[in-house]
């Protein structure tokens, strides 16, 4: 194990804080600091000897600080090799102060897109001289430390600390991990800015934040989430979500998503698909009627309300063995009762914006879309049908339309008064499908005279809209653009059922 003690280190950060203990162990290890700028300021104002960069390079910053550190007289000190003889001399030949300790991070590109900031003002947030330093000294990891994040500063001053500023080869190449995986991660991340239209047919994805899962799937399987979990959801009780977990409370959030400024509604899922589903005209009462959707399946299920939970409603749903609750806000004495179960997850849906593509992976490679941000709506559809629609039912179909998106295809989706009545789901036939709804509706008791019926699909035949009207369906959604529609639409003139058609397919695979 090659260990190599520091003399020397460059400092140049944008953000100053947490550097402060790192520059007093420099002190106090006589290690010679050179720094830019504002960085060189700060360790002044701490009363610490500091080398301007400029009195190595002869040069001052220029072109309004977009050139402080491009020079060899830097990057010689970085790049050259310890060990090549040749190096060293050009070293003393050329005047070149060793560098041992890189200590560099970049402007703060991603936060000022997030801010809505200017164009000019984001272009230049696209760090030259930072990237440029942070990939030398990574490089030659052999002679040199580079930290390029203040995430690392606390590991960083334990490792100098252990044995009076010495490093071994091992801490130099986990820190050049690192620091390449700040440079590729700021590299995709200025690409996909620039990408924003998708001109160019290249995928770069790049997540900071990974967590390890206890499995995957299944036991059996290794499970990993890469994203920002707390940006999204504040956790307030409860074990740690598992794989399955996530892709639950996924699927909860993006159903939730198409009620968001809806009355009081409140969904329960269970493998991706909602197996309960109410809008009321309080969230106790949507509650209590989405789990007469299907009392059976929502045990073990996730629960979300696009509203606040009240004490009246945490009752209720204390009741239930459920794995996860969500909403925008509790009651406190609601959250009191939810937190009676200890492994029950409970968790306060934050306001923040969601990835606009869906990427899997198939085959040897990968599938991207842009996500389905069609919502059906009264002005989309098209009356095909002799009999419309009342308005209760129209409410109904858009309701069940909604639903129906979000459901595995095929999916036959049965609604009346804002309650979800039943589903098929997954099926490879859409006559099972419907089959499926309907004998599910039946065991848990439904009337389903005056429901209303939702595809995800056209109907290549009109066997659907019979077997739907035969069981009291008195409305029918779907996307049409099947070549034998008309079958379809001239059974439901025959029989005095309303048809309409959006246009619009939702498939869900």
């Amino acid at each position: 194990m090659s260990t190599k003690k520091a003399t020397s280190a460059l400092i140049s950060v944008f953000h100053k804080d947490g550097l402060e203990p790192i520059v007093k162990k420099f002190q106090e290890l006589g290690i010679t600091i050179y720094s830019t700028g504002g960085t060189e300021k700060f360790i002044r104002d701490l009363g610490i000897e500091v080398i301007p960069v400029e009195e190595v390079t002869s040069y001052p910053s220029i072109l309004g600080g977009r050139v402080k550190t491009l020079h060899p007289k830097v990057f010689g000190g970085i790049l050259n090799r310890q060990d090549n003889e040749s190096d060293v001399a050009q070293l003393e030949e050329f005047e070149i102060p060793q560098l041992d300790i890189v200590i560099v991070d970049l402007y703060p590109f991603e936060k000022t897109v997030a801010s809505g900031a200017s164009e000019q003002d984001i272009i230049e947030k696209i760090d030259i001289g930072g990237i440029s330093l942070i990939r030398a000294a990574a490089k030659n990891y052999k002679d040199v430390l580079c930290v390029s994040s203040m995430e690392d500063y606390s590991e960083f001053l334990t490792v100098i600390s252990r044995d009076n500023g010495s490093t071994t080869l091992e801490d130099r190449k986990q820190f050049a991990a690192k620091s390449f995986n700040v440079s590729s991660h700021y590299d995709t991340a200025i690409f996909n800015y620039f990408n924003k239209d998708h001109a160019i047919a290249s995928l770069k994805i790049s997540e900071l934040n990974g967590k390890v899962l206890r499995y995957g799937e299944n036991p059996h399987q290794r499970g990993f989430f890469f994203g920002d979990f707390e940006a999204m959801f504040s956790k307030l009780h409860g074990k740690e979500l598992s794989y399955n977990n996530l892709l639950d409370v996924d699927a909860a959030v993006l159903l939730m998503n198409e009620f968001r400024k809806d009355a009081p509604t409140f969904a329960i899922l269970k493998h991706n698909n909602a197996c309960g589903l109410a809008t009321r005209d309080s969230i106790h009462q949507a509650y209590v009627d989405a789990l007469a959707g299907d009392p059976v399946s929502a045990f073990g299920g996730i629960l979300i309300s696009n509203v606040e939970i009240d004490a009246a409603t945490a009752n209720e749903i204390h009741k239930l063995f459920c794995e996860v609750v969500i909403a925008p806000s509790y009651a406190d004495d609601a959250l009191e009762i939810l937190k009676g179960k200890k492994n029950r997850i409970i968790l306060i849906q934050n306001e923040t914006d969601l990835p606009e593509t869906i990427v899997r992976t198939c085959l040897n490679g990968l599938l991207v879309q842009d996500k389905d941000h069609k919502t059906d709506t009264v002005p989309d559809l098209k009356y095909v049908t002799e009999k419309e629609p009342s308005k209760a039912e129209l409410e109904d179909l858009i309701f069940a339309s909604k639903l129906c998106k979000h459901t595995k295809s095929n999916t036959i989706v049965l609604a009346k008064n804002k309650q979800l009545c039943a589903s098929g789901t997954g099926q490879t036939s859409r006559v099972d499908a419907l089959n499926q709804a309907i004998h599910k509706a039946k065991s848990f008791n439904f009337d389903l005279e005056g429901a209303v019926m939702a595809s995800d699909a056209f109907f290549p035949f009109p066997d659907c809209v019979e077997i739907s009207h035969k069981n009291g369906i008195s409305s029918v959604i779907q996307p049409g653009g099947s070549i034998k529609d008309q079958l379809s639409i001239d059974y439901c003139n025959e029989n005095g059922v309303a048809m309409v058609m959006t246009g619009t397919r939702h498939f869900k695979h």
